[in-house]
């Protein structure tokens, strides 16, 4: 049976422009960018993980890092209260390379 998956925001602030880089070509590889310093993923806990680790593996002290679980019901809400296509859902469209 297939793991449970969830959207989670990814939310950085990256102080030195090559881990900026870094942190952002992995992200490239588990979800879609919306905003300079934010991505959205579709994860299962698992890979949520693996993401937190090798992220962690790129930043430094200096650096700040959140993930936040969206509920299926928040996700739901999205096109209610923003501008058209602002959150498409394909959640098979994003794979780890």
């Amino acid at each position: 049976m297939a793991e449970a998956k969830n959207w989670y925001l990814v939310c950085y602030d990256i102080r030195c422009q090559k881990r900026w880089r870094k942190a952002y070509k992995l992200l490239e590889g588990y979800g879609e960018r919306i905003q300079y310093s934010m991505f959205r993923c579709w994860l299962t806990q698992r890979m949520r993980e693996k993401l937190r680790w090798q992220l962690e593996k790129i930043l430094s002290k200096e650096d700040d890092l959140i993930l936040i679980r969206l509920s299926h019901q928040c996700v739901r809400d999205i096109p209610k209260y923003n501008r058209p296509n602002t959150w498409l859902l394909d959640e098979n469209k994003f794979k780890i390379l």
